[in-house]
């Protein structure tokens, strides 16, 4: 059987306009209380949930709020602090190699550099596209799951490689626009476009939805 091509795609304005209506507060769910935090929490949430993170982090951030302080712990005593999160011990390693490359080239503190940001163990594209949007105000539109499985449905993007979708993102959505919209792309995967059985019916994007208008029934 051939696959369904993608039709011609809706207005993106139409869709944002949406989005925007749908999730006018929509806001990064981490909890952090500046930059370093956010940092440390969003190395923590790849292959984890906010909700996980935020259990950790509630603890974690108080008894060690710098990564001075954070240095004061071995690679061991850091995966005990973390254990509730997926690949802890990994993320333990790169954290504290982390916090070690802050201390010694930024006096502990974060840059608003994405190279900077990059060349830090444990950050990749997204996670220095959450710093920089959320920490820093920088406009940036990070491609994580939810992301890459929203902006595909709804054929704002089509590609199965999250920098090609975030490639294409920024070209279709405006710069002003691309923080708000990773966030409410971001809720919208979360709440009603999850990855199976997305709630369709209930969807008041269907209507302008490619991957909608091909589902029997509106579910999957």
């Amino acid at each position: 059987m051939a696959p369904v091509q993608k039709p011609k795609r809706v207005p993106t304005k139409r869709i944002l306009d949406q989005l925007r209506m749908m999730y006018p507060n929509a806001h990064c769910e981490l909890n952090y209380r500046n930059p370093f935090e956010l940092l440390i929490a969003t190395i923590l949430s790849a292959q984890s949930t906010d909700r996980q993170v935020n259990i950790v982090t509630h603890d974690l951030f108080r008894r060690f709020p710098t990564p001075y302080d954070f240095l004061t712990l071995t690679v061991e005593e850091l995966a005990e602090h973390i254990r509730g999160i997926g690949l802890f011990r990994n993320k333990s390693k790169n954290i504290l190699q982390t916090c070690q490359i802050l201390v010694d080239k930024y006096d502990g503190v974060v840059p608003n550099d994405r190279k900077a940001l990059e060349s830090l163990p444990g950050v990749g594209r997204k996670t220095a596209n959450v710093v920089l949007s959320n920490a820093f105000g920088v406009p940036a539109l990070a491609v994580d799951t939810h992301v890459q499985r929203v902006a595909n449905r709804l054929a704002l993007a089509d590609s199965e490689n999250p920098l090609e979708t975030e490639r294409q993102l920024l070209k279709r959505v405006p710069k002003r626009d691309w923080s708000d919209t990773h966030h409410q792309l971001i809720w919208h995967g979360r709440r009603i476009c999850v990855a199976r059985r997305p709630k369709c019916e209930q969807c008041d994007l269907a209507s302008l939805c490619w991957y909608a208008k091909n589902q029997k029934g509106g579910t999957s």
